[in-house]
């Protein structure tokens, strides 16, 4: 790779999808048909409260290869909470290594306590590799 440096902001998404913790899988999977995601982000339930993620893998392991009913799991009993999250400002070469460090697909980037996007591999691949060549 060249010395261009390439930031999570520049190549992260920047619409990001959220659910409440007490709505169903069945809800959030239809929410997640509907808008064409993998991922949803769990709000937060008060300003003390920390980012709340889930993606379909999370719903795969903990719902469907355990044989849970769909209409009687809670998203609260399948995301992973906290969320780890990243700055915008983050190198996308120290991003992906996070990545590989912690087993992670995606992360919400955070910017002064809002969530403004959510960065995947793919991301980092197709938009930021792709910049270079």
């Amino acid at each position: 790779m060249n010395s261009e440096r390439i930031m999570v902001k520049d190549v992260m998404k920047t619409h990001v999808d959220f659910v409440d913790g007490m709505k169903t899988v069945k809800e959030a999977l239809a929410e997640m048909q509907h808008i064409e995601t993998k991922t949803l982000i769990v709000n937060k339930r008060h300003e003390h409260d920390e980012w709340g993620i889930v993606v379909i893998s999370d719903i795969a392991r903990k719902v469907l290869a355990v044989d849970k009913s769909i209409e009687r799991t809670n998203v609260y009993e399948v995301m992973t909470k906290p969320a780890v999250t990243i700055n915008p400002d983050m190198d996308i070469r120290y991003c992906a290594r996070m990545f590989e460090q912690l087993g992670l697909s995606r992360v919400p980037v955070v910017e002064h306590g809002k969530i403004i996007g959510i960065i995947s591999y793919t991301d980092m691949v197709l938009k930021g590799l792709c910049k270079v060549l």
